[in-house]
């Protein structure tokens, strides 16, 4: 089983275009596609616009039409905390994300760049990443009570640049309760993507959440699903087999996915 639900394509910061990315996933072998192209937010230069969204979903619903024998199609749209979109309706899905943390009406990205990652910690925390940590993961959970939101999307993406623990142990014990205080508040009400992103573009060897979370996350028996956030049609499975392998190790014997219109468990053992 082949399954990627978080895409990114020129209708926001991705490289190809979704035809482009839908016969590559058919070539690989995928059975289920979805897209999630960055929602509107003002603060977003890498999401789309108003009018790029209208045709972002005329394009993904002729795609679902013209492929349906071939793939399954869907949907979706990446929502920032910032700027929630205004209904569910058309979407499939929605993955929730927490791309920026503000301060007195700055917004500043939170992976947008190693030297801005400094600037936060700089001008926003005094340089303390446990005080960033505790913000971060502050907007996480009030994403998660968005009614709209199916899926949490890259749960520490504060770490992108922290890969060789520049700025503080991925095992650190305050850090880890506060990660763990965000995953005790969302629960079960979400879907949690292991994310492997950061992976394709080099920043980091692990997928989100790092695995430190990832056999906390077993034991509170959440579900998982496993995503790529592909920007690039040669990138759709990047990261899957480390993934899989830390999945395992964790415990997970199953992953979620959106299959006939809604999220269902699937053996671990068909993904690849």
């Amino acid at each position: 089983m082949r399954v990627n639900m978080h895409t990114h394509s020129v209708f926001c910061d991705g490289k190809d275009t979704p035809e482009e990315m839908v016969n590559e996933a058919i070539r690989q072998g995928f059975e289920i596609l979805g897209f999630s192209s960055h929602g509107y937010s003002p603060n977003d230069e890498c999401s789309m616009s108003p009018q790029a969204t209208l045709d972002y979903i005329r394009e993904i619903n002729r795609l679902k039409e013209a492929y349906k024998d071939q793939i399954t199609i869907y949907l979706g749209i990446e929502e920032d905390k910032t700027c929630r979109i205004p209904s569910k309706d058309p979407y499939d899905f929605v993955i929730g994300s927490v791309h920026f943390v503000e301060k007195d009406g700055t917004f500043m990205s939170v992976d947008y760049s190693e030297e801005m990652m400094e600037q936060i910690l700089k001008e926003f925390y005094h340089g303390s990443f446990l005080c960033y940590a505790r913000a971060y993961y502050k907007e996480v959970t009030e994403l998660a009570e968005a009614e709209e939101v199916d899926i949490i999307g890259h749960l520490d993406l504060l770490m992108k640049y922290n890969d060789k623990e520049k700025w503080i142990r991925f095992d650190d014990p305050e850090y880890l309760e506060t990660a763990r205080a965000c995953i005790d508040a969302i629960g079960d009400r979400k879907i949690y993507e292991v994310n492997t992103g950061a992976m394709a573009r080099g920043y980091r060897t692990m997928p989100y959440p790092h695995r430190t979370l990832l056999a906390y996350m077993k034991e509170k028996n959440l579900r998982l699903m496993l995503n790529s956030d592909c920007h690039d049609k040669t990138k759709l499975t990047c990261g899957y087999e480390l993934s899989l392998r830390l999945l395992k190790e964790a415990g997970f014997t199953e992953l979620w996915i959106l299959k006939n219109g809604r999220f269902q468990p699937a053996d671990i053992n068909l993904f690849h």
